[in-house]
């Protein structure tokens, strides 16, 4: 079972073999403080909402499956080149200091990584829209593929069908994972939610649903155009406090 503290959200595997039948506590090890915690009860295992518990999540972290990167099928099946991160912040930061406001463009020089969780009827065009649009996509296939995927890499942005792997409830647990981020992690990353019923870019309605943004099914063909609109009021609302933090745009 995983436990999450509700001082700094960190989250803490705890052996079900080992664990205690009853109430128990424990000290998170990153700010000491104390986590109370209730044993899960049959019920709640059930519930997608619940930690732990369910086939999609329950494998040991050992057997990672993470997401595969998406790649054009008329494009030659090879690894991309490597980049330098340090190297690559060394020319940047020269850069800032030659040409004024040369640093507030970082995507001229990295891809957003985008992680796509959807029903495959609308899987393959999400991912080569965004592909194509210079993106670094991800595409999960199930609950597993899209939680690790989280986990092992920081996503920038992550694309929800509300009925993604509907058997396993893949969507409750890919909210789930966002919700428990810390309020700077989850700043630094664009939730998008595809849906059926919703209209593109109702604000309202994306503040209800706890996401940035909404893109209707019908408009899924306009999606880079959406996104590039949407991040960029993303990227103003935080501008001054990336700045204060020495943070680029997502």
């Amino acid at each position: 079972m995983i436990i999450v503290c509700q001082n700094c959200s960190t989250r803490l595997q705890i052996d079900d073999d080992k664990s205690p039948t009853g109430a128990f506590t424990v000290r998170c090890p990153k700010c000491k403080k104390t986590i109370n915690s209730v044993a899960p009860s049959p019920a709640s295992d059930q519930s997608a909402v619940s930690v732990g518990g369910s086939p999609s999540t329950e494998h040991p972290r050992y057997d990672q499956v993470t997401a595969p990167a998406y790649r054009l099928s008329n494009t030659p099946d090879q690894p991309e080149p490597a980049v330098n991160e340090d190297v690559l912040r060394m020319l940047m930061n020269l850069m800032s200091k030659g040409v004024a406001g040369a640093s507030d463009n970082p995507r001229a020089w990295t891809r957003r990584k985008a992680l796509v969780c959807t029903t495959e009827q609308f899987r393959d065009q999400v991912a080569r829209s965004l592909t194509e649009n210079g993106y670094q996509v991800f595409v999960a296939e199930d609950t597993r593929q899209a939680v690790e995927t989280m986990r092992a890499n920081q996503m920038e942005v992550v694309l929800l069908d509300p009925q993604f792997d509907a058997i396993e409830q893949g969507a409750a647990f890919v909210v789930r994972e966002i919700n428990v981020l810390r309020p700077s992690q989850r700043r630094r990353l664009f939730f998008v939610l595809i849906s059926p019923t919703l209209r593109t870019m109702d604000a309202h309605a994306a503040f209800l649903n706890n996401v940035n943004a909404v893109v209707n099914n019908n408009e899924i063909a306009e999606l880079p155009k959406i996104l590039e609109v949407a991040l960029r009021e993303f990227n103003e609302l935080y501008r001054e406090l990336n700045q204060a933090f020495n943070l680029g745009a997502i």
